[in-house]
């Protein structure tokens, strides 16, 4: 047996979903189809806070085509749901707390029928006082929202003396900010297909970051064995954190249980923005302290944050905003106190990024407005507080030994001073430029205290194909590309050796959530702990059909290669058919997450940095902005695959310039005013900075054991305040809340007076 000839030419690497996704012939889960499908459609509260005081279903029940309605009396299970704390109900009994809240659902024989149906279902309300703003929740005669009150949850952290500190400083800058509510604009609204199974179970075909998770959830709701739901979770069309939690699975469930027919749910667009996920809107008030030299002293910060109706995962991302809230510095004097609100507004959750944005978008703001009032550059004050390399975590914990801080504070800082060389050389009578920088460090996992597994399994089918197989999701974020690049390195086989398997809960592992910046290493750490004895297992195997000793043996391309004797080979389909019922080729891993050995609630260890420049092109008659370069310098690990890297850093960027410019999902008493993409605006090609630039920085400390770190977040992060920055350099003008107003650039502008201007804006 010989090795087939194999070309030398190099081959360029696609993206193994790539091909399927760019000619539209993938199929997202909320394109399937089953036989006698049924179409679900929603009825959701007319009003933000009020009273049920009756449902009526028979008009509903009686129009021809619809096969079955549920309301709150048809949840055999536990009425509620939540990651964490199961407090949204699933149909809502005695009150709906803000517009998403369902209340009851139809299934019929089209999409048509099922939406005349929704509007023949009768709900009688008592309107109740609405509370659209976090900081009217805390006054002590608010109505009262949650079970416990109108607090969420709160969260701090302590170190020093901040009062002391500040008395001692130099120069105290005091400022607040605040940051919107924005939406995941995912391409694949929430939707998919609900199948009852023969034994009582069912098959769950809807897009989620959590299968497992969703599999325990709905076998409460449900009343039945998690071992009778089957989730199946890939593909979809991007997530960004907004399908971290249920959504329309409940009622596509209940509804193909109570019918015995598969169940299709597909969200419009207006109900996306209606009942999804927005990222949390924050108001953080900061008092910083400085000595003449530019050394931080004290830095005081409280966070007042929208949670909305429900919990969702708002005290995790209140605790990773606390955290997160010194970045990468080092200061000696710290109070940071947040808050986690409930309001009647809608529901804040999960989205990339996790509480970081907000937080870095306060933090480098008063690192710029301290730099320019002590006439210092915003690099060198940076440099002079910058972490280092064995410093302790931002809440005093041990982390893994980094000095990505000052790594990516170097690499910007060069772009910086070139930028800025040409920056003015392009301004024209009507137009100005600036530019600015910011830092951020993002922790990766869910954090010390929090159930963090990980585990995959490695097989040789009987098709002699290696079977790789994680419980993790693809969402758009290439894990599949992650996985095939990491297998194939590892094990020295091709990618056409390979069986990729993940997103369906009954053939895969429990690997954990496909959140945190997790999927990368977790990936990576298992297929260290794997790849040995998997490689031992077919060597021996192939060692005994061959009668060569294994020391001679390695894993190829095909099959197994002799590395003497002339390239004898056997191929993994022949070693598969030579094995028995009883002798499988299987290896398995579980294993946590690394954490922090010491016990600091939600304490991360392992983090990626990045660095930030911005520049910006200001119109000074229209206050209209527009990035036209931005460049990340990212410390996170040795780079996986560098295409889907770079995509990670690109695109978090522009979703971030989006977040800065022109998202916020806003309300008015309680009330979405954008309801569609015609008026919540989000980048589009033309918004997108025609220079982007990610440089790499791979390097790890000396005998670091952790690999890779994901980057899924990092370029999302610290966006932000670098484009507020670069703002200011142009017109002088500091923002500090998002996203900027035209108008206010405008007025700022016009203010300043300055004579290059005046002709123009006068």
């Amino acid at each position: 047996m010989h090795h087939p000839q194999q070309s030398n030419a190099k081959q360029k690497k696609i993206r193994p979903d790539g091909r399927s996704k760019v000619t539209g012939s993938l199929k997202y889960l909320s394109d399937l189809s089953f036989p006698d499908m049924l179409y679900g459609k929603i009825v959701r509260s007319s009003y933000p806070h009020a009273r049920i005081l009756s449902i009526n279903t028979e008009k509903a029940e009686a129009l021809a085509g619809v096969y079955g309605v549920i309301t709150h009396e048809d949840v055999p299970g536990l009425n509620g749901f939540g990651i964490i704390t199961p407090d949204q109900p699933v149909l809502c009994k005695d009150k709906v707390l803000y517009v998403g809240d369902a209340i009851a659902a139809v299934a019929a024989t089209s999409i048509e029928i099922a939406e005349q149906a929704i509007q023949l279902i009768e709900v009688d309300y008592e309107t109740l006082p609405v509370i659209d703003d976090p900081e009217k929740a805390l006054k002590e005669d608010a109505p009262l929202l949650g079970k416990d009150g109108n607090v969420l949850h709160r969260a701090g952290h302590k170190k020093g003396d901040v009062n002391k500190a500040l008395d001692e400083s130099y120069v105290i800058l005091e400022e607040t900010y605040q940051v919107p509510r924005q939406m995941h604009a995912y391409m694949e609204t929430e939707g998919g297909v609900v199948v009852p199974e023969e034994d009582g179970g069912i098959s769950v075909y809807i897009g989620t970051q959590h299968g497992f998770k969703d599999r325990f959830q709905l076998s409460r709701i449900l009343g039945i064995e998690e071992e009778k739901i089957r989730i199946i979770s890939s593909p979809m069309g991007g997530s960004f954190g907004g399908k971290d939690e249920l959504n329309i699975q409940p009622y596509g469930a209940l509804l193909a249980l109570k019918t015995g027919r598969p169940v299709k749910i597909h969200q419009t667009r207006k109900e996306s923005m209606i009942s999804g996920l927005k990222r949390h809107p924050m108001k953080i008030s900061v008092k910083t302290g400085v000595d003449q030299k530019g050394n931080i002293l004290a830095y005081q910060a409280k966070i007042v944050a929208d949670t909305g109706a429900y919990a969702t995962l708002g005290p995790a991302i209140l605790d990773f905003a606390v955290e997160h809230a010194t970045g990468p510095y080092i200061i000696p004097n710290v109070e940071v106190e947040g808050v986690s609100v409930y309001t009647n507004n809608g529901v804040s959750g999960e989205f990339r990024g996790f509480g970081g944005n907000q937080v870095t978008f306060a933090l480098e703001g008063q690192m710029d407005r301290i730099a320019e009032k002590l006439n210092l550059d915003p690099v060198e004050l940076r440099r002079r507080n910058i972490r280092k390399a064995t410093d302790l975590g931002p809440l005093g914990q041990r982390i893994a030994e980094t000095d990505g801080a000052s790594n990516v504070l170097e690499s910007i800082s060069k772009s910086l001073q070139i930028k800025q060389q040409k920056s003015k050389r392009s301004e024209t009578r009507y137009t100005v430029r600036g530019t600015g920088i910011a830092l951020t460090m993002h922790g990766g996992g869910l954090g010390y205290g929090r159930l963090d597994p990980a585990g995959g399994r490695l097989s040789l089918t009987e098709k002699g194909k290696i079977e790789i197989a994680f419980g993790f999701e693809e969402v758009g974020q290439g894990i599949i590309a992650v996985i095939e690049t990491i297998v194939t390195e590892e094990l020295g086989c091709s990618p056409d050796d390979l069986s990729i398997l993940i997103g369906d809960t009954k053939y895969v592992p429990s690997s954990g959530s496909t959140t945190a910046s997790r999927g990368t290493s977790m990936v990576w750490h298992a297929m260290q702990r794997m790849k040995e004895p998997f490689k031992r297992l077919i060597l021996e195997k192939a060692a005994a059909i061959l009668d060569i000793p294994v020391m001679q043996l390695q894993l190829s391309n095909g099959g197994v290669i002799a590395s003497e004797g002339g390239g004898t080979f056997i191929s993994y389909e022949v070693i598969a058919k030579s094995i028995g019922d009883k002798e499988k080729i299987v290896v398995s891993t579980n294993f946590d997450f690394p954490t922090t050995p010491d016990e600091i609630d939600s304490g991360h260890f392992l983090y990626a940095f990045s660095g930030v420049l911005a520049e910006v092109e200001i119109n000074v008659l229209t206050g209209n902005v527009r990035v036209v370069a931005l460049d990340q310098a990212v410390a996170a690990g040795p780079v996986v695959n560098e295409m889907g890297y770079v995509g990670q850093i690109e695109g978090g960027g522009v979703m971030a310039l989006g977040y800065t410019l022109m998202e916020e999902a806003k309300m008015v008493d309680s009330k979405y005013v954008t309801e569609n993409f015609d008026s919540y605006l989000i980048p589009g090609i033309y918004d997108v900075p025609y220079k982007m630039n990610t440089e790499k920085i791979e390097k790890l400390a000396k005998g670091d054991p952790y690999g890779p770190r994901g980057v899924g977040e990092i370029g999302n992060v610290a966006v932000a305040p670098a484009i507020v920055k670069a703002i200011h350099d142009a017109t002088g003008h500091w923002v500090s809340k998002l996203p900027v107003s035209s108008e206010e650039i405008v007025t700022a502008v016009s203010q300043r007076g300055k004579k290059r201007w005046k002709k123009v804006i006068h």
